[in-house]
This record gives C-alpha cells, structure tokens and sequence, in this order.
C-alpha cells in the first residue's frame, strides 16, 4: 500500500472510542422524482461543523431501554440485532434514529394507535404539543417512552430500513461506528432544523445534492456523499425502499485518513482507493 504521507491505521485500532450512532434519510416523492431532507450542522459544532447531513446522532443509554421494546411496531431487540449482526442492543439504534430525527428535524417516526396511522400534527394544537415535546426530548426533560404512553403511539421500526454502516477513521477526535437507514417521511408532518445543533434545512433531489456538493455549495463528509449516490440510483421512494429492503449484510466500511509528509489530514482514503 502506498499513500502521500503518514497512513498506518488498523481497523482494530483505537476501537474503545467508537461512539454507536444512527443516522435516517428521509425521502419524499415529488412530480419528477423524489427528495431527501438534509440538515446543515451549527458551524460551533464539535463534530461536522458546517456539515450538511441526514438527521441523526450518537446512540443514547436510553435508546436501549427493555420498556421501549413493546412500544417499537414490527421489529423486537432479538430481531433488530440479528439485522445489524451484533450479540444484542440492536433495536436501540432503530429507536436512536428515530429520536435523533424528532430532535433535529422534528419528524417523529410513529404510529398514532387511535387512528392506526403515522401520527399526524395536522392542526395547531397538535403541532404546538409535539414542538414542546420535541424540546422536551432535546433538553432529556421527556423520554420516548413517555411521549408514546402520553400520546397512545408506537415507534415505525419495521418501516425503518438498514442500508449501510460507516465508521469513522481512526485519528479523528470524536469517531463513530454509524448504521444508517431510509424511511419514508410522514405526509402529514413538515420537517425543520432546530436552530440550536442545526441551522438550515433543505429537500434536495440526491443527484442534485451530488452535484452542488460538486460545485462547492453543500459540504458533506463521505458518508454522507455515498449514501446520496446510493439513494441516486433511484427514481420513486418506492425503488428505494424495495431497494434497501433487500440490502443484507452491509460491509462496515472504515475510511483512512490522508496525510502529508507533515502529518496532517489532506483527506480520505476510501476502500475502493488503490492505496487503501
């Protein structure tokens, strides 16, 4: 293996500061095609500052509450960890994303069992109640839990769909072993930044993400890049979840840092990349 610098990483290396996280891309249809949320990150961020990501986070202790287990549709903790090919804990990644998203976006990922439909903030007093419960969650003054038992809902985690794993390379100051995943956005709930962990919002086509992160107008770390690519190879929200669906297995994939001949990072080293 050759590299422009310094790049003598194992992938064993430095294992006991990964942080699990979860991350979901939202997807909507539009006439001609369909779109994804994405949020820009507080450039004061200590991680992926100025980034533009999906929503997501840090998997939380909560998150793998055994309480939660009855209030998830469609997929249990045994069932979840067989997906993710870990001993046990996997439905908390379901459940962390989930979170992560009604924090920073303000989507809850549920169903409202009065109606046995994803719950719906289609009237102001609806949408003033779960604002102050998505501040709430932010501030950990509520759980999830509580929220479902006030509100009669339960967490979409069998609408929710694993598609990749990513972890970040080791050398960085906060790195993550992420499992990403796709849903379909509620109809009936319109997602917005928080103005505190992120500042701006935007529904983009994923080829048109690609492009202006081509063009110098969105940053984005490569995660997030290749899962637009993923995401890209798609017309209908309906491919893409037939698609992810049958995604079994996903390699974790462990980028090197680049450096040069003074030790400092220059970039990324992909798998696919000869000098791996």
């Amino acid at each position: 293996m050759t590299s422009s610098g310094a790049d003598h990483q194992s992938p064993t290396e430095d294992k006991s500061a990964l942080r699990p996280a979860a991350t979901v891309m939202l997807i909507r249809d539009v006439a001609d095609g369909f779109e994804v949320f994405m949020l820009q990150r507080t450039h004061s961020a200590a991680f992926a500052g100025g980034m533009y990501v999906f929503p997501g986070g840090k998997v939380d202790a909560t998150d793998g509450a055994d309480a939660l287990e009855p209030y998830c549709d469609g997929l249990n903790d045994f069932e979840a960890s067989a997906i993710l090919q870990i001993p046990n804990g996997g439905l908390a990644y379901w459940v962390a994303a989930i979170r992560e998203c009604f924090e920073e976006a303000g989507v809850l990922l549920a169903r409202d069992t009065k109606t046995n439909r994803t719950v719906a903030f289609d009237d102001i007093a609806t949408q003033e109640r779960f604002a102050k419960a998505r501040s709430a969650v932010h501030d950990s003054s509520m759980n999830i839990i509580e929220i479902c038992q006030h509100e009669g809902l339960r967490l979409v985690t069998g609408s929710i769909h694993y598609v990749s794993h990513w972890i970040t390379p080791v050398g960085e100051a906060r790195r993550f072993d992420t499992r990403f995943f796709v849903a379909d956005a509620p109809e009936s709930q319109e997602p917005l930044h928080d103005s505190q962990e992120t500042i701006a919002s935007l529904w983009v086509k994923p080829q048109d993400a690609l492009d202006k992160l081509e063009r110098g107008e969105l940053a984005m770390f490569p995660p997030t890049s290749e899962n637009l690519k993923f995401l890209a190879n798609y017309s209908t929200t309906a491919e893409v979840l037939n698609a992810a669906k049958k995604v079994l297995n996903p390699v974790a994939i462990l980028p090197r840092l680049r450096t040069n001949s003074d030790g400092k990072v220059i970039g990324v080293i992909m798998p696919e990349d000869p000098e791996y």
